[in-house]
């Protein structure tokens, strides 16, 4: 099968996310793409499978199988328009989280994401022990969303992953806080899937977007996650629906054999 990994969320290679996205010629077992997955050892890895007038796809981080991706729908996406169909403008996927869509315009990719609106929670009791901050408020969906001081202060968290782990209750933890120079930063972690720290988290701005909305009185926002990689993000509020946007590029191509 093709293989191409690509750095999203970022116009230069070695920042952003690093996904992989293997294009497949028929279909294979779960449990290969799991092995695939934790061969490549990044975030995720998507596998594409074409049917007629869309893409099924699916992704695997290096333990787990997930429900919803950002970054490795972007490149999957990418993939698919520069080097597979050249120039379609708009691929669809279906996946376990519904019908996907991504377009292109110029370097932008924008996708047509779910809204997971959170609500209100108490935070978990190791949780401010975890992060070694302190918390303003939580927020839960799938995700746990955590609000702090400062765009400074969620620089500077260095979480106890070993009692990150011991939050059940929600896939992953964002901490966000309003930005200086963007309206909004965060960062995400996934230490029950294998992720301690993604460097650059879609999925998790199905819920940040219509937080900071609400919050800032906007429907189009720019963000940014504080990782040591790094990576910026165009938000919309369309209501039922977010769109999730950024740029891609290629940093290998190859075949896996198998």
């Amino acid at each position: 099968m093709e293989y191409f990994a690509v750095d999203v969320f970022t116009k230069e290679l070695f920042t952003g996310n690093p996904a992989g996205v293997c294009v497949l010629d028929r279909p294979i077992d779960a449990h290969v793409m799991q092995k695939i997955a934790f061969e490549n050892n990044l975030s995720e890895t998507a596998f594409l499978l074409k049917r007629d007038g869309y893409y099924d796809l699916r992704w695997f981080s290096p333990k787990v199988e997930i429900d919803l991706c950002g970054h490795a729908t972007l490149a999957s996406a990418f993939v698919l328009i520069n080097f597979i169909e050249p120039n379609p403008g708009c691929v669809r996927f279906q996946t376990k989280s519904g019908e996907l869509t991504v377009k292109k315009t110029g370097d932008l990719y924008m996708m047509d994401f779910p809204k997971k609106k959170p609500v209100p929670c108490a935070s978990p009791p190791m949780l401010e022990k975890a992060l070694g901050v302190k918390i303003l408020e939580t927020h839960i969906a799938r995700d746990l969303l955590v609000l702090l001081d400062s765009q400074k202060t969620v620089a500077g968290v260095s979480p106890d992953f070993s009692l990150l782990r011991e939050i059940k209750d929600a896939f992953g933890v964002i901490i966000t806080a309003k930005g200086g120079d963007c309206d909004f930063v965060s960062r995400f972690f996934a230490p029950y899937a294998g992720i301690d720290e993604d460097p650059v988290t879609g999925s998790s701005h199905c819920m940040l977007i219509p937080y900071w909305s609400e919050r800032l009185g906007k429907t189009e926002m720019t963000a940014k996650q504080l990782s040591a990689r790094g990576g910026s993000l165009i938000c919309r509020d369309l209501g039922s629906r977010v769109g999730i946007g950024g740029s891609a590029t290629l940093y290998m191509r190859g075949t896996i054999r198998i």
